[in-house]
Formats: C-alpha cells, sequence, structure tokens
C-alpha cells in the first residue's frame, strides 16, 4: 500500500512537471474542460438562487394560500391558445366564494379579488403634479389582508363598511405612496385612479423586489366599489387560507367537492376548475428552470467533449515525446501497468487541474452575476463535487488509449527510437 502512493505521488510530480514544462499547451488542453465546469457552476448556482428566491417570493403571498380559478396557471409556449373547453368553463364567482367560507370548515378566510388593466396605456394614477408609474390597480375583500399578507404601515386597510357602502377609499402599495408622497403623508389625501377620485386610507408594508421587478407597485379598493366604478363582471381570482397547514389538504377536499357540487360536475368527469397550492406554482416554476439545466448540460457535454479530444491529442503527442523515457523505465523494470497509470494519472491531473480553475471561473461568476444584477446565486458543494468528479472522469476516459499504446511499447523499440 506504501508502495503504491509513493508511485502515485511520483507520478503526479511528472505529471504537475510536464505542465509547467509545457503551459501553453496544457492550459489550451485543457480549456474545454474550464468551460464546461465553469458552465455547470456557474448555471447551478444562479438556478438555484433563482429557485430560492422563488420560493420566497411565492411564500410572500400568503402562508399556505390555496388559489381557486377557472384553470391551473401554465407557462405560454408559442401562439396556441387554451383548449376549447377550458374558454367555455363557467367563472368563480363571489357568490363561490362565500359559500366556501360558510360551508368549509376547514378554511379560516377567502378572498375574492378582481384586477384591472386600464388599456392601452395602463394605470393612471395621480395626486396634483405627482404620477405612479402603471401600478395593478385590485379590487378585494378586508380578507385580503389576512390572506396574502398583506398589512398595513400606516393608516388602516379596507374594512366591511367600505365595501358595504362602496366607499372611494383606497390602499397604497409602497412604490406608489412614494411616487405619489415623497416628503408627505399620504393618510386622507385624495388622488386620481384613472380619472376617478379616491381618498388614501392606507399604505401597505413593502416587500422585496423580485428578478429587478418590483412587489409594491399596486393599489388596492373595495371589492364592490371595483364592480361598480370598473367592471361588474362575475369572474373572481380566489385566495383561501386553511385554518392550518396541517389541514391544507382537508381545505382542498373540501372545497373542490362543495364547487364540484355547485358547478354541476358528474362523478364521471374531470373538474371544471382549478385547486391549486403554492407548491404548484414552484413546480411549475421549477419546469422552466429544468430546461436551463438541460440548456446547461449540453453545452458542459460539447465543452467537455471538445476538452476530452484534445486531452487525448495531448496525451498521443506526450507518449511520442517520451519514447525514449518509456523505454528507459521499462529497461529499469517497470511493468506494463506502471506506464499505464502514469499516464492515466497525468491525463486526470491534467483535466482535474482544469475542473478546479473552472469551479473557480464559475463560483466566480455566480457571485459576480449576485453582485451586480437582482438576480442572487448560490454555490452548492454537489455541483462543485460533481464538476470536479466529471473533469477528472473525462481525463480517466481520454487517457486510456493514449496510456494503453504507451504501456504497449516495446522496450527495445522504444530505446532506439529518435
Amino acid at each position: 500500500m506504501k508502495v503504491q502512493l509513493l508511485h502515485l505521488k511520483d507520478s503526479i510530480q511528472m505529471a504537475w512537471f510536464t505542465m509547467r514544462t509545457h503551459k501553453m499547451r496544457s492550459f489550451l488542453t485543457i480549456l474545454g474542460v474550464l468551460v464546461g465546469v465553469a458552465a455547470v457552476i456557474g448555471m447551478v448556482a444562479i438556478v438555484q438562487g433563482l429557485n430560492k428566491s422563488m420560493a420566497g417570493q411565492i411564500e410572500s403571498l400568503g402562508a399556505n394560500v390555496i388559489y381557486v380559478s377557472r384553470f391551473e396557471p401554465r407557462v405560454q409556449v408559442g401562439g396556441g391558445g387554451r383548449p376549447e373547453e377550458e374558454r367555455k368553463r363557467k367563472y368563480i364567482t363571489f357568490e363561490d366564494a362565500m359559500a366556501i367560507k360558510e360551508l368549509c370548515p376547514g378554511v379560516e378566510a377567502v378572498s375574492p379579488e378582481k384586477y384591472w388593466w386600464q388599456e392601452p396605456e395602463g394605470n393612471q394614477v395621480k395626486y396634483r403634479d405627482k404620477e405612479a408609474r402603471y401600478p395593478d390597480l385590485g379590487g378585494v375583500m378586508p380578507e385580503y389582508a389576512v390572506v396574502n399578507n398583506c398589512f398595513v404601515s400606516e393608516g388602516r386597510f379596507i374594512t366591511d363598511s367600505d365595501v358595504h357602502f362602496k366607499t372611494q377609499v383606497c390602499v397604497l402599495g409602497m412604490d406608489v405612496a412614494e411616487a405619489l408622497f415623497p416628503h408627505a403623508d399620504p393618510i386622507g389625501k385624495g388622488i386620481l385612479v384613472n380619472n376617478d377620485r379616491f381618498t388614501v386610507v392606507g399604505v401597505a408594508e413593502k416587500k422585496p423586489a423580485f428578478l429587478g421587478h418590483s412587489q409594491n407597485n399596486y393599489l388596492l379598493i373595495p371589492y364592490t366599489t371595483y364592480r361598480k366604478v370598473y367592471s361588474s363582471s362575475e369572474s373572481v381570482w380566489l385566495s383561501v387560507k386553511p385554518k392550518s397547514k396541517a389541514g391544507m389538504q382537508v381545505a382542498i377536499d373540501q372545497i373542490t367537492q362543495l364547487l364540484r357540487l355547485r358547478r354541476g360536475v358528474p362523478y364521471n368527469k374531470e373538474n371544471d376548475f382549478a385547486v391549486f397550492t403554492q407548491d404548484y406554482l414552484m413546480e411549475m416554476y421549477r419546469s422552466i428552470t429544468g430546461a436551463v439545466y438541460l440548456v446547461m448540460i449540453v453545452i458542459s457535454s460539447i465543452a467537455l467533449l471538445v476538452g476530452g479530444v484534445g486531452v487525448m491529442n495531448i496525451m498521443l503527442v506526450s507518449v511520442t515525446e517520451r519514447t525514449r523515457e518509456i523505454g528507459i523505465r521499462k529497461a529499469l523494470g517497470a511493468k506494463r501497468r506502471n506506464i499505464l497509470w502514469q499516464f492515466l494519472i497525468e491525463a486526470m491531473t491534467l483535466t482535474g487541474s482544469g475542473g478546479i480553475m473552472g469551479i473557480i471561473f464559475g463560483a466566480a461568476l455566480g457571485i459576480f452575476v449576485g453582485a451586480v444584477t437582482p438576480l442572487s446565486a448560490t454555490i452548492s458543494l454537489w455541483s462543485v463535487i460533481v464538476g470536479f468528479s466529471f473533469s477528472v472522469s473525462v481525463g480517466l476516459f481520454f487517457g486510456i488509449y493514449p496510456a494503453t499504446r504507451a504501456a504497449k511499447l516495446d522496450p527495445i523499440e522504444a530505446l532506439r527510437y529518435e
């Protein structure tokens, strides 16, 4: 065992000596491996950082929220729309929300929501000479605050009285408040929302940005006021809070059963509505990043293949250059396996060095992206281990042929080689 370790040490030292002797050649040889490993480390860091950010963002929408809509959200690919069956589905209505609230014992609160976008330029919100840029406009009930973790930092939220009397009041997101009232208290001030006058009664707590997009550029008005001023359409989006996290599945089952009865869905037919949670949104997002991983694997594989071919070529050149050395070693008693392992270890040391450099460059890329952009990056230990293992494996695989060729050299012919 001790002798084997000594031989391994000697082989590694010889590999380092060869690399130092031919620095430029060695660097160009491992460049493909370096690029491949750097791509793996950098992209994994960025994608995992995005996953972490997305998980936090979805969590900020509300703790353990259940969503109810006509159909499940999906990633739109190309110009294809939804199937005709989905387009003809009945709307989810305010009455559905009230039924869920009253008849589902596993539900704590229900938030029916409607959103408006002024065409074509977006919502216009003004106070004197100040203007907020295209905020989202939502009509909500008082339960919205509890379900969606949207609490006020100033003033108050929308109340049952506001809903009952259809009052012209609003709660501002932090971006809107700062744009309209940079140096003044917004509470009690009158603003114009798409040329309709509203009184500010509250300012919501600030939420962190996600992917460079602010989550605070919005204003909320009472649900009934929204229907009076903007749209009397029955369709709503429902956010539902179960009584406990452990009881989420029970609440989902109760909501599903109730809506099937209300919408007259036969027992042998699938739901004509969607009930889903934050986990579904996260899975949908991961399906998107899965495509990024696939592209990363393809790029890395090509780079590693190019690097491996380069390693094989250089090792064949090295075998030719060191033919006399091989002959001398064999004449002094070196066995075929000693020569084989010498060149295999040299190839693995070469690509392993490229892997280490790739890990450093990839980690630096992830850190740089996290520093100069809103994207976060997380360097994972498993990606470092995988990157280094693949780099060494490339050296092992592509070094087999040159090493075998060196091991098979006839010592007499090798000593005569000029």
